[in-house]
């Protein structure tokens, strides 16, 4: 945890952002895989991580402000309890640690909620997204779960402390880019032609539990890298094949890493390979010297898909005026997504309480029907202190080349013939984590290899 008086601090603020009411917070619970005592991994709600900082499952809290009171409710370990999982740290403990004196049994919340809402006061929510919370809250709300209707006044709030990372959280986030940076490495070193994917994401959460962390998500390591979340993993690699690693450590305190390469399987990227992804690397190049504060990330966004399509067109897969593509979204065939999103305690930050609150903002609201803009999580103006991933990516899937060439859509733009050529060809995504300074932008992490020429020179001393 951090200090007490960051909590404290935090919960100020926030505090002093919302007009009156009452401010609950929910923590997530053990959900069972098969039978009620063997739990799926346990991760603690971000926003609670936050504002109180406790990592223990079936736990609440209230800040009331109205009344000016802070309560956490949740139960001590009973003696059954102790007899299975020994003396820990008591709730009381946990809640002193987080500036908090005052703590109530878990089922004294009911009756603290039904009472403010007797004499007419609002209670604050945030979205609940696992189905035991939606549950939970609307029978602490006395309402069906289709009635739930989550505060956006609560919701502004938090999105606007919680997009500026603390100096503390900044540390917290390179241990988990820097771990995520090793991870990355050991998968250059091991990956060769006879090797299944599994190992790959084995070793990598192997090197990450030794280092104390979790995954921030589930690892993307795969030959396939035209399938933008390719969680298959039991593909042989073979000489040839391109292998994409996207992956990324979270530390003990909640902060992700993000971070994605693709390299050959076999010591040198073959000419087709290096060509991809020489236009995906200028793509990423020229996107990061754009990252400063009050420019749109959507401009980013579109100015990094016009460098793509300027690369395409030198290599035949795409013709006409690179700027003329991208406004009829010609580079949608290439480029599906989104050039990146905020991260932090999520590695999609926030993303629970909505992108439209997130990403955009009520005067610019994302485009929620445009196929590309539709996936691109981060829109508005940055911000010193947003830390943001850039991840520009050329991904080649054959059922869409399908259904765009039947249709014969953007054929001014598109070369068809040519692109059939890479119809197996896979993809490319590169992908690091930067924060926004006050002028400008800062690598996070030691940082990672990302050129031929290096990629390849560590290939071929490792698989010597």
């Amino acid at each position: 945890m951090f200090s007490a008086q960051t909590y404290q601090d935090r919960r100020a603020i926030l505090q002093s952002n919302v007009h009156n009411g009452i401010l609950l917070f929910l923590g997530n619970i053990e959900n069972p895989v098969n039978f009620e005592h063997n739990p799926y991994y346990f991760r603690q709600d971000s926003t609670y991580l936050y504002y109180f900082g406790i990592q223990e499952p079936r736990i609440a809290a209230i800040i009331d402000i109205d009344e000016n009171k802070t309560i956490v409710f949740g139960d001590e370990l009973s003696i059954d309890d102790i007899v299975w999982m020994g003396r820990q740290e008591t709730l009381k403990e946990k809640s002193w640690k987080s500036g908090v004196q005052e703590t109530l049994p878990y089922a004294e919340l009911s009756q603290y909620i039904l009472k403010a809402q007797a004499s007419g006061r609002k209670v604050h929510y945030l979205p609940p997204y696992q189905s035991s919370n939606k549950m939970i809250l609307a029978d602490l709300l006395g309402i069906k779960i289709a009635e739930l209707q989550p505060s956006a006044e609560m919701i502004k709030a938090i999105v606007k402390q919680r997009s500026i990372k603390e100096a503390q959280e900044i540390v917290q986030i390179e241990e988990a880019v820097n771990v995520s940076n090793e991870m990355h490495l050991l998968a250059m070193r091991m990956a060769r032609p006879g090797i299944k994917e599994y190992e790959i994401a084995n070793a990598i959460q192997y090197f990450a539990a030794n280092k104390e962390c979790q995954m921030s998500y589930p690892p993307i390591v795969t030959i396939n890298g035209g399938i933008l979340h390719n969680h298959y993993r039991l593909n042989t690699m073979k000489e040839g094949d391109l292998f994409l690693n996207d992956s990324g450590a979270e530390t003990a305190m909640g902060y992700a890493g993000d971070l994605t390469r693709t390299f050959p399987v076999s010591n040198t990227f073959t000419t087709k390979q290096k060509e991809i992804y020489e236009i995906v690397l200028n793509a990423f190049n020229n996107a990061q010297k754009l990252l400063k504060p009050g420019t749109r990330f959507k401009d980013i966004h579109l100015k990094a898909a016009q460098h793509l399509v300027e690369g395409l067109v030198d290599l035949g897969l795409m013709k006409g005026n690179p700027e003329e593509a991208v406004k009829n979204h010609a580079h949608t065939l290439f480029f599906q997504c989104g050039l990146g999103h905020m991260m932090g305690l999520d590695v999609h930050d926030m993303e629970d309480l909505g992108e439209q609150y997130v990403g955009y903002t009520e005067e610019e609201p994302k485009d929620t029907k445009t196929f590309g803009l539709k996936s691109l999580r981060l829109g508005k103006s940055l911000e010193p202190g947003f830390v943001v991933t850039v991840e520009p990516g050329i991904y080649i899937i054959p059922e869409l080349i399908d259904i765009w060439q039947s249709e014969n859509k953007n054929a001014a733009f598109i070369n068809y013939d040519k692109v059939n050529e890479y119809r197996n060809f896979g993809g490319v995504r590169i992908e690091d984590d930067f924060l926004i300074t006050d002028d400008n932008y800062r690598l996070l992490g030691n940082g990672l290899i990302k050129t031929v020429e290096d990629i390849e020179n560590y290939r071929s001393e490792h698989l010597a």
